[in-house]
Parts: structure tokens; C-alpha cells; sequence
């Protein structure tokens, strides 16, 4: 972790590991606390105000919290402070990275759309988010020898968002699914053909902007290779087609588009995000443990 001691080499050397650190750890818990009060404390206070002015009462914290996180992940992942040029990335921030990129969509789309009911999911949801890339902070990396590869790594982080997107909406449209069965009113809901229509939007989008990283990483990587990691993302990326191309030709819908949505975002979460889980907490432990 770059928050470890410096080498000895002067009281510069020193400040310029403890400033990073602490910027990163005010960053996190503002936007950990942020995300906390949305999702716990207004629960209790907002429910008792009216309809139309709830939404309204939460974009304070909800921009701090955003902004605060934002910062958070650039300190985090540009490297900022450490004493070698070079990235830090992880699991953790991945999924911190991919949470920031939901709530982006989200805060755009709850403009002009009736999406209310989700805001206290998605800051419990961020605010694990946080706590976990504050907690495994990545692994720092350094300078990539290709030029492309950034772009590799920022292709891969939007598809991530957009899939996570996706699921949000397919999430919405199961549960409209469920209360239109059971007669039950939908108030403030999205009618199902619109959030079926904007479902399909994101995967067909992040598709697409899977497909340009997946072709980058073979073309650019001098040392391609058919780890678990690349068979998973191209697994995740041949089930999201196979998802555009049955609903292309046979028209498929409702729980049977879901669940190939989520099997290939789960694919995909696996692929990255669970590869390195493994590599940088359970192996890592487990190497710690054995040499003690």
C-alpha cells in the first residue's frame, strides 16, 4: 500500500507520503458520510415531507458525496503522492469507479425522469463502494509501456458503468413487472416500455464500448493470453451479444432478457473485479499468513 512509511530519505520524502494519504481519507469519509445520510437519515426525514419536494431536500449531500468520491478515485487511482510515476488500481476502486459512473446516469436521468424510488439503494450502494476502495486502495502500477493501454483501461471502466446501468434498469423494470401482476399501483414508476426501451439502450452502448477495449487489449497487449480474466470478459461480452441478438430476431423480453443481462454482468464483474479480489485479498492473506 503506498500509505506505508516512506524509505528513509528526508522529512520531503515523508510529508509527500502522509499529505496523499490524508487527502484520500478526507475525501472517502465525506463521501461516505454523504451517501450514509441519504441512505439512512433521510429515510426518517424526507418520507415525512411532501411527494414533491423530497428529491429536492437530497441533492445537497447527494452532490457533496458525488463530488467527494470523484476526488477520492482520482487521488486513489492516479497515484497521486506516490514516489514511482504510475496508476494504482484494484478491485476496489474498479467497483468504486463503476458506482461514481451509475450515480452519474442516474443523476442525469432523475432530471427529467421519475427514478426516486432507487436513490436510497444506490447510496448504500456507494457508500460500500467507498468504504471498500478506502479499505484495498489497489495495487500501484507503473507506467504502461503502450500509449492505447489507458485507453484500454478507461473503454473497460465505461462498459463496466453502462452494464451496472443496465442492470439498475432492468432491476426497475422486473419489480414493475411484479407489482403490474400483482395489481398493485406503481406511483412515480417509469411505464415498462420505456425502461425496457432504455434497458436495451445501455447494453447495446456498453457493448460497444466493451468491444473497442477487449480489441485494444489483444492488439496493443504484446503478451496476450487466455487467463481467466480475458476468458470471462469475452465470455460476459459473447452473452451481452447473444442478449442484442435474441432480442433482435426473436424479440426477447422480460425475465428472459434479464437474466442473460445479469448472467453477462456477472461475467464481466467476475472478470476483472473477482480476479483481483482473489489476487490482492485472499491470496495475499493467505501468502501473509503463511509466512508468519
Amino acid at each position: 500500500m503506498s500509505l506505508s512509511p516512506a524509505p528513509l530519505g528526508g522529512a520531503a520524502a515523508a510529508a509527500q507520503g502522509v499529505e496523499p494519504g490524508l487527502a484520500l481519507a478526507i475525501a472517502s469519509a465525506l463521501a461516505l458520510l454523504g451517501y450514509i445520510w441519504i441512505g439512512l437519515l433521510r429515510a426518517r426525514v424526507v418520507d415525512g415531507a411532501p411527494a414533491a419536494r423530497r428529491p429536492m431536500r437530497s441533492v445537497p449531500p447527494m452532490a457533496l458525496a458525488w463530488t467527494a468520491q470523484f476526488v477520492a478515485l482520482y487521488l486513489d487511482i492516479s497515484g497521486y503522492g506516490l514516489a514511482t510515476p504510475g496508476a494504482r488500481f484494484g478491485f476496489a476502486p474498479a467497483l468504486s469507479m463503476t458506482m461514481w459512473l451509475v450515480l452519474t446516469v442516474y443523476l442525469v436521468e432523475s432530471r427529467f425522469l421519475p427514478l426516486h424510488s432507487v436513490r436510497r439503494v444506490l447510496a448504500w450502494l456507494a457508500a460500500a463502494a467507498v468504504l471498500l476502495a478506502w479499505s484495498f486502495p489497489g495495487e500501484s502500477r507503473p507506467l504502461a509501456a503502450s500509449p492505447w493501454a489507458p485507453l484500454h483501461w478507461v473503454l473497460g471502466l465505461a462498459s463496466y458503468g453502462l452494464f451496472g446501468v443496465a442492470v439498475l434498469h432492468a432491476a426497475l423494470l422486473n419489480r414493475a413487472e411484479q407489482q403490474m401482476r400483482r395489481r398493485q399501483p406503481t406511483p412515480g414508476g417509469l411505464p415498462l416500455l420505456q425502461l425496457e426501451r432504455l434497458t436495451f439502450q445501455f447494453v447495446a452502448a456498453g457493448v460497444g464500448v466493451l468491444s473497442l477495449a477487449i480489441l485494444l487489449g489483444w492488439w496493443f497487449t504484446p503478451h496476450w493470453k487466455w487467463d481467466h480474466k480475458n476468458l470471462l470478459a469475452v465470455l460476459g461480452w459473447l452473452v451481452l451479444t447473444g442478449l442484442l441478438v435474441g432480442r433482435r430476431l426473436y424479440g426477447w423480453r422480460g425475465r428472459r432478457a434479464t437474466r442473460w443481462l445479469y448472467a453477462g454482468a456477472g461475467l464481466l464483474l467476475l472478470s476483472y473485479a473477482g480476479s483481483r479480489f482473489v489476487l490482492e485479498v485472499i491470496l495475499q492473506r493467505a501468502v501473509a499468513g503463511g509466512g508468519a
